[in-house]
């Protein structure tokens, strides 16, 4: 089975209550369709006392299977919480968007987009060079004097 008809016969079911595990949730699933694979992710942290992230993943044999679960069990009440069931979407790469451990600017996309080539680089540091010292910075503008004006006294 291919990774895109994989993801269409896959479903998101989100708001597990904490005693739900594969088999309670398989079971609940399994008029929907013949069930491929049930997945709940563990916690990250390794001292969290949860037995699971509190949701899910259910993996039907056919798309529509998948289809008539989302449209039955979507916002239905599950363990004494109401559930989400929505279509999976691909799991990102650590490396992408938001939360990457990598920053944007090492990454080759961005790389090849922005790199600069080596006429620009020669072109700039021509340019560097070429500039003369810099000078009074406010000659040559003509302004009104803000503020008070001091006058000479006579005396």
């Amino acid at each position: 089975m291919s990774d895109t008809s994989r993801l269409k016969s896959t479903v998101y079911v989100g708001g597990l209550e904490n005693v739900v595990d594969e088999k309670l949730l398989a079971d609940a699933f399994l008029p929907f369709g013949e069930i491929v694979d049930v997945t709940i992710p563990k916690p990250d942290i390794p001292t969290s006392k949860d037995p699971h992230r509190g949701f899910g993943y259910i993996e039907f044999e056919m798309a529509g299977d998948a289809k008539e679960a989302i449209d039955n069990m979507d916002q239905s009440e599950f363990f004494g919480r109401v559930i989400k069931v929505a279509p999976a979407k691909p799991q990102k790469d650590s490396n992408e968007g938001l939360g990457s451990k990598t920053a944007i600017w090492e990454t080759e996309g961005w790389i090849a987009q922005h790199a600069v080539g080596d006429e620009d680089r020669l072109a700039a540091e021509q340019a560097r060079h070429a500039k003369s010292p810099p000078g009074d910075p406010m000659r040559g503008l003509d302004f009104d004097v803000a503020g008070p004006r001091f006058e000479e006294s006579a005396g």
